[in-house]
């Protein structure tokens, strides 16, 4: 459907289109075929490189970014820009993403050095991760914490002269697996009796190979290995040195950069999102078109027909809720739209989870086969419903909004 998008973006979803037939969604089975005959599941097969690649001759690169300095950091797009661009990369989650550098963990770690980062460390971190030379992980979770309150991780980065010694325990940290990651960006308290409780937690920068840094194991999703995002570990990180120089932004700084962060990183989420569920739609259509079951074809059943359209209802209802969103980020910024990011971080993994569900039960046993993408799918959207903060938290913050206008 024509949004009635400016000029310069419909001409880059058209490009992008274009990028996505001809080899994004052809590399699909190319990638998990080339997966399967490396040494390592976490190796990055040949084809994303060369997909990385035709990306850049195609202008299709960092178009997450919206500050441009002068086309050296990204696309200088706007949210609302973006929006349908990185939609139609959620076609594809495990490979789109990748192939444009726009994929997380590396957006939201680039965006957090190219706010707060000091010029050493835009030098040795940003400007690589820009160029798509290496990768990064954000290390906040906790196993031993309820972590959805972000106050709670135990992690200590103490200081020693010119120093932190950074002591903790993390998981599903995403992007750790990939031998390709470099660097993490991990939070963790520099002041953990200090009166407010949330300015006790700072972000430092860990290079991965540094001496106590040990990623443990890899983490399964619903019993799958995630690598679109380069796996997600545990990770220790046992009296694990760096210079004072690897703080972010300033000490005690960590939990609003925290916010800054997730902000523009849930409205990414929703936005491939709605991609994927795209794709559903377009599944179960062409399923129910080829398929007979009881002497008509399944697009002639009842229930069929109102699975779709209930699907395509729901669709746009949600990217009209998340092109609103962008919006206001654009206008009001994070803090203004902080009611409507909340409520398509609750409305769009829910709404396209069942779009999944229902495009998997009328695929049959292919719906939880390999042969289709469904499952996998199904598997992502679901973690999103806990990622960047489970429904309940959203439900809770947003609940107290509203209620604070009749109090």
């Amino acid at each position: 459907m024509d949004f009635g998008y400016d000029t310069r973006t419909e001409e880059l979803r058209a490009r992008l289109l274009a990028f996505m037939d001809e080899h994004v969604l052809p590399a699909e089975r190319v990638a998990e075929e080339q997966r399967a005959a490396l040494a390592s599941p976490w190796d990055t097969p040949a084809v994303v490189g060369e997909l990385k690649a035709e990306a850049r001759r195609r202008g299709l690169w960092n178009l997450f970014l919206p500050d441009s300095q002068d086309g050296a950091h990204g696309a200088g797009l706007t949210n609302l820009q973006y929006a349908p661009l990185a939609e139609i990369t959620g076609r594809s989650p495990h490979l789109a993403p990748t192939a444009v550098n726009c994929a997380a963990p590396d957006t939201g770690n680039m965006e957090v050095l190219a706010q707060f980062g000091s010029d050493e460390q835009k030098k040795r971190w940003l400007e690589p991760l820009l160029a798509g030379e290496i990768r990064s992980a954000f290390a906040m979770t906790e196993p031993d914490v309820a972590s959805s309150d972000a106050t709670n991780i135990t992690t200590h980065i103490r200081r020693e002269g010119d120093e932190y010694v950074i002591s903790g325990r993390k998981w599903y940290i995403s992007g750790a697996m990939n031998p390709d990651c470099k660097v993490f960006i991990v939070m963790g308290k520099t002041d953990p009796d200090g009166p407010d409780i949330r300015r006790q937690q700072s972000m430092v920068l860990v290079p991965r190979d540094a001496p106590g840094v040990e990623v443990r194991r890899a983490m399964r999703v619903y019993g799958y290995e995630d690598h679109s995002h380069g796996g997600h570990a545990e990770v220790v990180f046992d009296q694990v040195r760096v210079p004072v120089s690897h703080l972010v932004g300033e000490e005690g700084g960590g939990f609003a950069i925290a916010q800054a962060r997730l902000g523009p990183g849930r409205i990414h989420h929703c936005m491939r999102l709605i991609g994927m569920a795209e794709r559903a739609i377009e599944l179960m259509c062409r399923r129910a078109v080829e398929r007979t079951a009881f002497g008509k074809p399944l697009a002639r059943q009842g229930v069929v027909q109102e699975w779709i359209a209930d699907a395509r209802v729901a669709v746009e209802q949600v990217r009209l809720l998340v092109l609103k969103t962008a919006w206001l980020m654009d206008t009001v910024g994070n803090k203004g739209a902080h009611t409507e990011i909340q409520a398509i971080k609750i409305a769009t993994p829910r709404t396209v989870v069942g779009i999944l569900d229902q495009a998997v039960q009328l695929h049959g046993a292919g719906g939880v086969s390999q042969d289709f993408p469904l499952a996998e799918l199904w598997a992502a959207a679901r973690t999103l419903r806990l990622a960047d903060g489970p429904d309940e938290v959203h439900q809770r913050s947003l609940a107290r909004r509203e209620l604070r206008k009749y109090a």
